[in-house]
């Protein structure tokens, strides 16, 4: 199904279907860190502690967004700065207002995810999207991609405007890119008469959807967050 064809759907079962492409499109050696990461509970994150922290983002958000080799590596070296120079509990200072905002406001928690050397509006997204699924989905260029195609959308100028430099987002284009996650996540919601719809799990459509009808080398797309 084009995500087109499957935004403008009412029927919920297509829409289940959607999400559970998604994880058929998961390589193997990227499974048990994918069920990892879906398994966060924000109140267990919370409790981590200075080395849990930086450890977590090293060894286990890192590698789950950045899955291409070099990417992981340079993103990587940034955020061990942080122990090479001592400053861990610098970092430690950041991540802990990420559990002191209000999860409403998207560009806040952008830019509080976004102070963590090695992560862009994609990388800080993606963060945001683990820990506060209801509220952030992966804001990043297939994303932008999938949204092109829906015809319906008011913000379609502007998601064109984004388009030829998706694999550079600014906060700006991440805010909007969130902001109609989120608007979708409710509206399916309502659709439906559920709470179980997000804005973290309409990414992952938009992804699993967008994937298949692409061009692109699966290989190239991974587990579809590649970007920072």
């Amino acid at each position: 199904m084009l995500i087109n064809d499957l935004w403008e759907s009412r029927d919920e079962k297509v829409w289940q279907d959607a999400l559970k492409r998604y994880w058929e499109r998961i390589k193997p050696e990227n499974r048990e860190r994918e069920e990892f990461m879906q398994a966060l509970g924000t109140e267990c994150v919370s409790k981590l502690g200075v080395r849990e922290w930086y450890e977590f983002l090293l060894n286990k958000y890192f590698p789950w967004k950045y899955t291409q080799a070099n990417r992981l590596a340079s993103t990587t070296q940034l955020l061990r700065t942080y122990e090479d120079e001592g400053k861990l509990d610098y970092l430690y200072s950041i991540t802990r207002k990420l559990f002191t905002f209000n999860p409403t406001h998207i560009g806040e928690g952008l830019e509080i995810a976004g102070a963590i050397r090695g992560l862009g509006p994609a990388g800080a997204s993606g963060l945001l999207a683990n820990l506060f699924p209801k509220w952030f989905g992966t804001a990043d260029q297939f994303v932008v991609r999938s949204l092109c195609e829906v015809k319906s959308l008011p913000e379609g100028s502007r998601l064109h405007a984004i388009l030829p430099h998706s694999d550079t987002l600014t906060d700006r284009d991440a805010m909007l890119l969130i902001a109609i996650m989120r608007r979708k996540a409710r509206e399916l919601n309502e659709l439906f008469r559920t709470d179980e719809w997000t804005a973290r799990k309409i990414d992952m459509i938009l992804w699993a959807v967008r994937s298949e009808d692409c061009c692109c080398d699966v290989d190239v797309l991974t587990n579809a967050y590649t970007h920072a």
